[in-house]
């Protein structure tokens, strides 16, 4: 039950008397579920329009689709469609598929939880989902041993010709005298798309074999594989020798254009990231040049740190994308990120009369670009301020910054053991501080925690980790 405040309070906007209800009504989830023989949750809209799981119960008598808890994790729209038509239309909404945070597939019921006219959340049922009945009904050849193949093709034909239609791959089998005397379906589609005119059944093996009769695949223990391309398709082509009688071999061919395309297109992108984040990285750095020319020209000690301070975060956004460019996706070690700032940081800002050692700790993880940016921004803001400030009249100093992956939520804690300040001061950096209290709440989603006093200083905030990367969940 503890559970349920803590979660509510932290990411929603129910009052206490609608906490309360959800706390009722999540009394009867064991029940429901052993009388449903499914997995029972209690799901309430967050603030920014994504819905958090507070309350869960899993069947006795039956296995759950879920191995782990899923309370305090998120169920995104495009995971869980009867969830967010359930928010978005208050109705309930009967039998839909979802997809679990472990990649498992359910079908949903919801039902809307009222208070007056407002929805302050939605009861689930799933029911466990054989993973056999929702991919395809056909019969995948490449994932049976080859021994077993041949029997299976020749049974197929003698005595199921329909079967056949259930096979994933396109069927040709020819006869000892060289003619086909068998195709499935999808094999004369394939050939029509290969632009073969006449019907295959009939047809000297000849006249429609796709590969260099010089060059034969190697062949084991009847059995043989290769892998060829025929105008813009891409085949696997698999040849199994028959013992039936009269029989001589099968063929079978799987059409992997589209996957290959995928792929070359995977790799167009990515090139394309690397490509994107250079440039940009290289234009602020461009940026950043100009700044170094101007503090040059001024004789102004404000205007020299103020251009100084401008140039270091425009090169704190500009390293974040030297790691991106690098990378080739659009995701980068949260870990690396800091490693440059900190780095950044302290040659641009460090006292030569101060030893200052700043050190990193936690956990290590991926973020996207946008996180990765405002996380650079901030950082290097925090530490800009306990460089400058905390350590004044100080031969040493000490800086911490620890990083925490949790479910739902990450968070960064930067620390000093330096002088403190008073928080509500205005005589320190506001803009810098005001930079960072902007990030985490408009970019992170998060909060910003600041506490200081003569033991030191300690800034952390939070941000949501399904901003960077979903494994959605009920």
């Amino acid at each position: 039950m503890d559970t349920i405040w803590t979660l509510c309070r932290k990411y929603t906007d129910l009052s206490d008397e609608e906490i309360r209800i959800i706390e009722n009504t999540s009394a009867i989830l064991q029940p429901l579920a052993n009388l449903e023989d499914a997995d029972i949750f209690i799901d309430c809209p967050q603030r920014d329009g994504d819905a958090i799981v507070v309350a869960e119960a899993k069947p006795e008598d039956v296995p759950s689709s879920y191995k782990n808890s899923v309370v305090g994790l998120l169920a995104k729209a495009e995971n869980e469609p009867a969830v967010a038509r359930t928010f978005r239309l208050g109705v309930g909404t009967k039998q839909m598929k979802a997809t679990t945070q472990e990649n498992g597939s359910t079908i949903q019921s919801v039902e809307p939880i009222r208070h007056g006219s407002r929805i302050i959340g939605v009861l689930i049922r799933e029911k466990r989902v054989d993973e056999q009945h929702l991919v395809s009904e056909r019969i995948h050849f490449s994932q049976k041993s080859y021994e077993n193949i041949a029997n299976v093709l020749t049974r197929m034909v003698s005595e199921n010709n329909w079967l056949t239609e259930c096979i994933d791959e396109a069927l040709v089998m020819v006869d000892r005298s060289g003619v086909v005397t068998f195709c499935n379906s999808l094999a004369r589609e394939l050939y029509q798309n290969l632009g073969y005119v006449e019907d295959l059944l009939g047809q000297t093996y000849e006249n429609i074999r796709l590969i260099d009769q010089e060059e034969p695949p190697e062949e084991v223990s009847g059995y043989s594989f290769v892998e060829t391309t025929v105008g813009r398709h891409v085949l696997n082509i698999k040849r199994v020798q028959l013992n039936a009688p009269g029989m001589a071999f099968a063929l079978i061919i799987r059409d992997e254009t589209w996957r290959r395309e995928q792929e070359k297109a995977l790799i167009l992108k990515s090139v394309a990231i690397k490509e994107i984040h250079h440039r940009v990285k290289n234009n602020l750095q461009t940026i950043a040049s100009l700044l170094r020319l101007q503090m040059r020209r001024t004789d102004s000690e404000e205007t020299r740190q103020v251009l100084g301070e401008s140039m270091n975060r425009i090169l704190s956004i500009a390293s974040t994308h030297e790691l991106l460019a690098q990378s080739g996706v659009d995701e980068v070690m949260i870990g690396e990120v800091i490693t440059n700032i900190k780095n950044n940081t302290m040659r641009y800002f460090s006292n030569p009369n101060c030893l200052v050692t700043i050190t990193l700790e936690g956990d290590d993880f991926k973020v996207d670009s946008d996180v990765a940016t405002s996380v650079a921004i901030i950082i290097n803001e925090l530490l800009q301020n306990s460089l400058k400030y905390a350590f004044t009249g100080r031969d040493t100093g000490l800086i911490t910054i620890t990083v925490k992956k949790g479910q739902l939520y990450s968070s960064i804690q930067v620390s000093d053991n330096g002088s403190g300040f008073d928080v509500h001061s205005t005589e320190r950096n506001r803009l810098g501080l005001s930079i960072v209290q902007t990030l985490v709440k408009d970019k992170l989603r998060g909060t910003l925690t600041i506490e200081s006093g003569t033991w030191g200083t300690c800034a952390s905030f939070d941000f949501k980790n399904q901003t960077i990367e979903a494994d959605v969940v009920t």
